[in-house]
């Protein structure tokens, strides 16, 4: 994840194949160039554009991944046939929108459609009726686009910019600008989309168009969209921006958060112990613990599943403190705030559609995310020793299930360097270079989820057989084991076995 872009005034050269995204773009162009013009639209001459998101990276000096290519005058099966002569099997997405997919290597992907006119035929982001028109013009196919820095289209054969609607102007101003007020109030996902890239591009929005957009959501315009297409907003808003507390601040300030996601309207005003959260309510720490948690997974590398579970996690962590939080003897307190935070954590995870295994990683982080302090502390003051202490972390990966402790333990940084208490942001977190230190020594992520004993031992060595009589025998036994274990009461195979031999001397069949 690049950190918030810059103005790159001249951008790369459209005439470069260094970029095999930009390369097949060209090839595509020079043949839609050779085309024998169609008599249906003799008005415009067959040429392809490179429009929308990628036009926008270029000139912030970002690296595209894919990109977008419209082709006017040219008929959609004429253009099918270009397409797979050319790049072979293609696949067809978004039928409605009439979007080609092209594979180019085992990075890129090129986006192939003919320009079209949307307009409202229902309600939500699939209520859209769209009309293909390969005669448009360049501006005209344009104007549907949500914002005009997303609105310019660049010739791939010369470098050619068209902005009709001054995105240019807008990107060096680093301001988001609607590029057709009533089009955009057409799609209410376009609200959301400014919401990312808010956050993404590190631009602020035009006056008319906030006041448009806060128009949209007081009017309920976001009941329309479903529960996908708000969780795909929302995750890109927490994985491609370097600062996504931006986006997060904007959707606040226009109702977005109010009215999707209250469970995080719920921490404004919860006030905090100013000696250990001088920066302000737990809304505040929230935004700054989301920050770091960027940082902190593109410091780690991690891959595209932990980078999203760290970022929804670290907008979770404090979830439970709305309903914890009291002035006790003249210090504020959260207590418990941890457990009660799985309860709004996972009713937010109900209205959206993000898969169970992210789920069940915010709710690990939202009840866990205290444990790696809490341990170290123990472990420093001497209430824990070392046998115990790695006891401790083993149980807490464990109970981590499919969570990966590198994602617990990113979360956890991100909320003790989301304060403003002086080296909170550059100092060592000592608290998980210890556990991440004990994870490797005794190899915990290996072993902690798997149990000492299995079904099959209690059959080989004790001659036990499955039967509906023994079948909860079996499970009682086993449970057994893993709660002496976690009592730190026996550690090994060996010393498992020896206490289910004195378990059926206690307890004959």
């Amino acid at each position: 994840m690049p950190e918030t872009p810059s103005f790159n005034p001249d951008g790369r050269d459209y005439m470069s194949h260094d970029n095999p995204l930009l390369a097949a773009a060209v090839d595509l162009a020079k043949a839609v160039r050779e085309l024998r013009p169609d008599p249906k639209y003799r008005m415009r001459i067959p040429e392809a554009m490179i429009v929308g998101g990628y036009v926008r990276d270029e000139k912030l000096g970002l690296d595209p991944k894919d990109a977008d290519l419209e082709v006017y005058g040219v008929a959609p099966e004429r253009l099918q046939v270009l397409l797979e002569k050319m790049f072979g099997k293609t696949k067809e997405v978004g039928k409605a929108f009439g979007v080609i997919k092209v594979p180019i290597g085992e990075r890129f992907e090129l986006d192939v459609s003919i320009p079209r006119r949307d307009s409202k035929a229902g309600k939500g982001h699939t209520g859209i009726l769209v009309e293909s028109d390969p005669s448009m013009s360049v501006k005209e196919a344009a104007r549907r686009r949500d914002f005009s820095v997303n609105a310019m289209a660049s010739n791939p054969l010369t470098g050619e910019l068209h902005d009709p609607f001054g995105g240019m102007d807008d990107i060096r101003a680093k301001v988001l600008r609607v590029t057709d007020t009533v089009q955009f109030q057409e799609d209410p996902l376009r609200v959301l989309r400014g919401m990312q890239f808010v956050a993404r591009l590190g631009f602020s929005v035009e006056g008319g168009s906030e006041r448009l957009m806060r128009e949209m959501v007081e009017r309920g315009d976001l009941a329309e969209l479903p529960p996908e297409r708000i969780t795909t907003e929302l995750e890109k808003l927490l994985t491609k921006a370097a600062r996504p507390s931006m986006g997060f601040e904007f959707a606040r300030r226009i109702g977005i958060i109010e009215r999707l996601f209250p469970e995080a309207e719920a921490l404004v005003g919860v006030p905090q112990e100013p000696e250990w959260h001088p920066e302000g309510d737990v809304w505040i720490h929230t935004m700054m613990v989301i920050d770091a948690a960027a940082r902190i997974a593109r410091r780690d590398g991690l891959s595209g599943v932990e980078y999203r579970q760290v970022l929804l996690g670290a907008l979770v962590h404090d979830y439970g403190k709305p309903a914890t939080t009291e002035t006790i003897d003249g210090r504020i307190r959260s207590r418990g705030h941890e457990e009660a935070g799985e309860e709004p954590t996972r009713k937010m995870c109900e209205r959206l559609s993000f898969g169970k295994d992210d789920v069940e990683a915010a709710v690990a982080i939202a009840v866990n995310h205290l444990k790696p302090g809490v341990f170290y502390r123990a472990r420093e003051t001497g209430e824990l020793n070392e046998k115990q202490y790695v006891n401790a972390i083993r149980k807490l990966i464990r109970r981590l299930g499919k969570t990966s402790w590198r994602v617990l333990l990113a979360s956890s940084e991100a909320d003790y360097r989301g304060r403003t208490i002086p080296g909170c942001e550059t100092e060592p977190y000592l608290p998980g270079r210890m556990l991440a230190k004990t994870v490797v020594a005794h190899g915990l992520d290996k072993e902690a989820a798997k149990s000492l004993l299995m079904g099959r031992d209690l059959i080989d060595e004790f001659g036990l057989v499955p039967s509906k009589k023994t079948g909860a025998l079996f499970g009682t036994i086993l449970g057994a084991v893993e709660t002496s274990r976690d009592a730190g009461e026996i550690e090994t195979r060996e010393q498992a076995l020896a206490f289910v031999r004195d378990y059926l001397f206690n307890n004959p069949l």
